[in-house]
């Protein structure tokens, strides 16, 4: 019986295990950490070995092949020593794709892959078809791939789980944008980094879609020096394209070897998200969808009903004609830049938390131009502060949530926009992003509590 260890017992290393103990492997799960009650209950109700808070090299070792979650880095101890014993070392979407007959439809980028992905789904869901959404979101593709009984897969794939992907094939590939980003899991080289996504359109066929947005200066570099087998789509803001997706005078121009066109006008009432970089997404996904099969009909009737995902440019809410925009979900500064780049109004800029090696110069000018504050969240927030001291009217620090927001309302005029848009990872003072998100969503709910209550005093005043 092949023996396969697994490296981390979060959603992907349980599903895999999972998957692999249905098709008859000798499976042994281990994380250096806890393994959470209900993951730990999957496990034992699987029969599956495991152990946490601790690696057993001798155990781990003895497999045939590694999968391990993507957190794990390359260069952490137990991976190093496995690939030096010539054990490989793969992901979870890796060893799932092998176990389905699916198409599947791969999406990555640096910026915008979770809307786009949910964007995809929600259009091939409500056209009929059977169509299960993984990866990088949501539930293990492995343990979906257990029952098997979608048609098609639409997955949110990661560099880092791109790393761990050799023979994995996408029907359809999506490639958004290549920015700098997670550098220091590719030891700050970029290279490696693009490397690592264009992996996106590997093993893919003639018969295969690769979309893309052909306005990114490193996409198109990577395109004209590698011999690209799939159909092209591209997408731009800036040109007409005869294969793809545009935009122009406002709207969204669809033509593939005109087969067909589809024009969508930029009114919200249509298309539900904000921003140039959300109409480079909606043109992605519909291509993506078109791809396999859906017709515009289906497009025009499923796109605007599509509800964008938590903690991205998610509005909370509005008090004293000031809007409050929730963006947890951008941690590094191109997210931010399309973030801000979808607002005409003046805007206070909640910013902060873990620096992942950001560059700030590029945000220079539209931060000057757009942001009247910027309030610093997290513990140490000395780049921010000299990357944008004299270029804002106001520069304040916090590392409470609530007194960010109460800060931001109190500079607010009516009008303004209160952007929580950290261009950081979460951990200093925050669990992750979503937890970020979450406090920011409750303390201005109770920031609109307070509000209705002096409301309410002052008509009593008033009687």
């Amino acid at each position: 019986m092949k023996k396969i260890s697994i490296l981390g017992a979060g959603i992907s290393g349980v599903g895999a295990a999972i998957l692999a103990k249905e098709k008859g492997f000798d499976v042994f799960v281990s994380d250096c950490g806890e393994i959470s009650s209900p993951f730990k209950q999957k496990l034992q109700k699987a029969g599956i070995a495991f152990e946490e808070q601790q690696h057993t090299e001798k155990e781990i070792l003895q497999a045939e092949e590694i999968i391990k979650s993507p957190g794990i880095p390359e260069t952490a101890d137990i991976i190093v020593k496995a690939k030096g014993k010539g054990i490989k070392v793969i992901s979870e979407i890796e060893f799932a794709a092998r176990y389905t007959k699916a198409k599947i439809v791969a999406v990555t980028g640096s910026n915008g892959k979770t809307t786009t992905t949910l964007l995809i789904y929600h259009i091939l869901k409500n056209s009929g078809f059977k169509v299960g959404v993984a990866g990088n979101i949501g539930d293990s593709f492995a343990e979906m791939v257990v029952k098997d009984q979608y048609d098609y897969y639409v997955l949110e794939v990661s560099s880092f789980q791109l790393d761990g992907m050799y023979e994995f094939k996408a029907d359809v590939a999506v490639l958004l944008n290549i920015t700098p980003d997670h550098l220091d899991r590719y030891n700050h080289d970029f290279q490696q980094y693009v490397d690592a996504k264009m992996k996106i359109i590997q093993n893919q066929k003639k018969k295969d879609y690769f979309v893309f947005f052909s306005d990114d200066p490193v996409i198109r570099q990577e395109i004209s020096k590698r011999n690209i087998s799939p159909f092209k789509l591209g997408v731009s803001v800036t040109e007409n394209i005869l294969n793809g997706g545009y935009l122009k005078d406002e709207n969204l121009h669809f033509n593939v070897n005109n087969h067909f066109k589809t024009l969508m006008k930029l009114d919200n009432v249509i298309l539900p998200l904000h921003g140039k970089h959300n109409c480079v997404n909606m043109m992605a996904a519909v291509l993506a969808a078109m791809a396999t099969g859906v017709t515009e009909e289906q497009v025009m009737a499923c796109i605007s009903s599509f509800k964008n995902v938590p903690h991205r440019l998610e509005d909370t809410g509005m008090i004293n004609s000031v809007r409050f925009i929730n963006d947890s979900k951008a941690t590094n500064v191109d997210a931010t830049k399309y973030a801000i780049d979808s607002f005409d109004k003046p805007i206070i800029w909640v910013a902060g938390g873990v620096d992942k090696g950001n560059d700030y110069t590029k945000m220079e000018e539209l931060v000057y131009e757009k942001v009247k504050a910027i309030i610093c969240l997290g513990k140490e927030n000395e780049k921010i502060k000299k990357a944008f001291e004299g270029k804002v009217d106001t520069l304040l620090e916090t590392q409470n949530m609530s007194e960010a927001v109460m800060l931001g309302s109190e500079l607010a005029e009516k009008g303004d926009i209160i952007l929580l848009s950290p261009s950081c990872a979460s951990f200093d003072l925050f669990e992750n992003y979503e937890e970020r998100g979450e406090q920011f969503k409750k303390a201005v709910r109770a920031l609109e509590r307070k509000q209705r209550r002096f409301n309410m005093y002052n008509i009593f005043l008033s009687l």
